[in-house]
């Protein structure tokens, strides 16, 4: 069995009863993470890309549980740099850890990462294909729509995609249908829309339009979905 907890935004912990990861560790400053970021204790710390509102409190929790960063190189590097543990890794590429399996995948957006001597190069998005607990978690990073979607649900029964819904800086809700079409996923669960206005969405239309595809779950920050 494999838990999953929504903590807004693009974060999620997936936990399968001994190991918990997290991905995209945005809880300071995010005005819908329900708890504190010292409130969460972790095995690995996934980052899909180097936006604050992603690499969030990667570097504080992987210093404080011992936990991996794991994202592309550059920003691992980065990390590493600022004292974090960190395991790199680049797109198309596996790597089996303790707790399960993560495959990063592309996605198409940006990666700098702000510093107050401006902004470093965080080298190439991605999405990550996780293994855990006897499920396949797609979630799909920052990404707009793009073809090779068909080919990662071909090739990887996925149990359940965190898809961006947000639009302006991500997907909007109707490519993200096309995306749940092309995936073939069993269960969708929608993400990166309501935390600021700009990307305000109908996250019930949304769950609407794609329940003749898959199974999708709204969840409220907090909110929590078993596989």
């Amino acid at each position: 069995m494999l838990k999953v907890r929504f903590l807004g935004h693009s974060c999620f912990t997936l936990s399968d009863g001994k190991h918990t990861v997290v991905i995209d560790p945005f809880l300071s400053g995010n005005p819908a993470c329900p708890i504190q970021a010292d409130e969460l204790s972790v095995d690995a710390v996934l980052v899909s890309h180097g936006h604050s509102d992603h690499l969030g409190d990667a570097i504080p929790l992987s210093k404080r549980c011992k936990a991996p960063v794991i994202s592309c190189y550059e920003v691992v590097g980065w990390c590493v740099g600022q004292g974090a543990e960190g395991h790199g890794m680049h797109i198309g590429g596996a790597h089996r850890f303790e707790w399960g399996r993560v495959k990063l995948t592309p996605a198409w957006h940006g990666s700098g990462i702000e510093t107050p001597q401006g902004v470093v190069y965080g080298g190439t998005p991605c999405g990550f294909v996780v293994e855990m607990g006897g499920k396949t978690v797609y979630h799909t990073g920052d990404t707009a729509l793009f073809g090779d979607m068909e080919l990662i649900g071909r090739l990887n029964k996925i149990d359940l995609a965190l898809m961006p819904i947000g639009d302006n800086y991500t997907m909007g809700p109707e490519d993200a249908v096309e995306a749940v079409r092309m995936i073939k996923p069993n269960r969708v669960v929608p993400m990166h829309y309501d935390t600021f206005e700009l990307i305000r969405q109908d996250a019930a239309a949304f769950s609407r339009r794609v329940e003749r595809l898959a199974d999708c779950t709204v969840l409220k920050p907090g909110g929590t979905l078993e596989l």
